[in-house]
């Protein structure tokens, strides 16, 4: 396999397991507001107090998805 073709490679591999951080984003996501649903659900009263961490943690959890993009995009189109 010549250099060039086994450096592409591995730009792609990297980039395919650094995009897999989006799957483990989705499902933080998806816990975070379940919890919550369930915790409002079960104490009414306390959800509105509890409204500004589910937008934190969701942010967070997010964020970190848009990180692991970056990383994927850098790893394809940058060197």
């Amino acid at each position: 396999m010549e250099v060039e073709a086994a450096v592409a490679l591995g730009k792609y591999i990297g980039a395919g397991l650094a995009a897999l951080a989006l799957l483990g984003t989705g499902m933080g996501i998806g816990n975070i507001f379940a919890s919550y649903l369930s915790g409002a659900l079960r104490n009414p009263g306390a959800a509105q107090q509890q409204f500004p961490n589910l937008l934190i943690g969701a942010a967070l959890a997010e964020a970190t998805g848009l990180f692991a993009l970056v990383v994927a995009l850098i790893l394809i189109f940058v060197a």
